[in-house]
């Protein structure tokens, strides 16, 4: 099978887990259960089949530079894990619009627009012959996470969301349709990990559900040093991010439950290190009170690395069999906030389904 041409938009730390963990994987047998990823080959494409040809960025410090030599770049700070040979793919300068904040402005290293004009996005793909674009913006981009969706759809190429910007999910449904009628496939929205807070939640909710325990009330707190957790210090930034990550584990519960999810805090000395804290509480058997505490350690950006890389080639395994519209398999099993919301280990059987080629989407 051919390639799979990627271009990233926001070459940040999540980003950098991504290409690293292309050439990390790359020489993994197709057979093989490797510790890191959920599929070594999905349908027909192995990792390495994943070929990054443009980023775009309003890092001053980060364009023009080759993409193996920018995703090393300051604020970038999560681990390096692996050695990434040279590209020629260069990374172009982004259209600012709200991806970046006033508080973000120096952290981001942001370009000054006297002085430098944004890429035209839809030219870039088109000479790139780019198959996915995966959004990695700031959170709160939104009107940023729309001109790059816009571009999509006027150069035909599919889209991963990783953001919580609802575009597979918008609830108008105008995004997905406009995909579904261009004959493109999209997945999103707001990336899961592999072993995250808001999979572990989820997975803790249902199961406390599952033996007869009612849920009284629970939060999920989370604390990190990345720029994500920076550029999330003002709410006005964590709207869609609190509805995304509150209705990913409130959809499963029965009934109103006092919930509070979302960043927390920015500690600056944990850079790519995030902390999440989890209580649930409840009533069991005799009405008696039932409590789980848990706190969960994650490197960040790796975490959703993997899970980014299936969400790339079930894109492309869409593409190769003109399916179009959002892909409601792996939305539901890679993203916090998908059209349609499926319990997570029914969702891992439906994207084995739709590698098959059981079900079309």
């Amino acid at each position: 099978m051919s390639k799979i041409r990627v271009a990233i938009a926001g070459l940040g730390n999540c980003a950098s887990a991504l290409v690293q963990g292309v050439h990390y994987y790359r020489n993994e047998k197709e057979d093989s259960t490797v510790p890191g990823l959920m599929h070594v080959k999905f349908g027909d494409y192995h990792v390495r089949d994943l070929e990054f040809v443009a980023a775009f960025e309003v890092n001053k410090d980060k364009i023009g530079k080759k993409i193996s030599d920018a995703i090393w770049v300051h604020p970038n700070c999560t681990p390096k894990f692996s050695e990434v040979p040279e590209t020629e793919s260069i990374v172009y300068p982004s259209p600012i619009s709200d991806g970046v904040p006033p508080h973000m402005i120096k952290p981001f290293h942001c370009y000054d627009e006297a002085q430098m004009k944004p890429i035209n996005i839809v030219e870039v793909l088109q000479e790139t012959k780019t198959d996915i674009l995966v959004n990695f913006l700031p959170v709160g981009s939104e009107k940023a996470t729309r001109i790059y969706a816009e571009a999509c759809l006027e150069a035909g190429v599919a889209l991963a969301n990783g953001i919580p910007t609802f575009i597979v999910s918008d609830p108008t449904k105008e995004w997905p349709k406009r995909f579904e009628e261009k004959g493109i496939p999209c997945a999103g929205d707001d990336i899961k990990s592999q072993v995250g807070a808001t999979i572990l939640h989820r997975v803790l909710a249902q199961l406390m559900l599952d033996r007869g325990i009612e849920i009284e009330k629970t939060f999920q707190l989370n604390v990190g040093g990345n720029t994500d957790f920076e550029n999330m210090k003002f709410e006005s930034r964590l709207k869609t991010k609190r509805i995304s990550k509150t209705e990913a584990v409130t959809s499963i519960l029965p009934h109103d439950t006092p919930t509070r999810i979302g960043p927390s805090d920015f500690v600056p000395f944990l850079e790519d290190r995030k902390i999440c804290y989890l209580l649930l509480e409840g009533r069991k058997f005799g009405d008696q009170p039932l409590s789980i505490e848990v706190k969960l350690s994650v490197i960040d950006s790796p975490n959703s690395a993997g899970v980014m890389i299936d969400v790339i080639r079930a894109l492309k395994t869409a593409k190769d069999r003109n399916i179009a519209g959002p892909l409601i398999s792996i939305s539901s099993y890679a993203f916090k906030h998908p059209p349609t919301q499926i319990p997570d280990f029914e969702a891992r059987d439906r994207v084995e389904a739709f590698i098959r080629g059981e079900v079309d989407r």
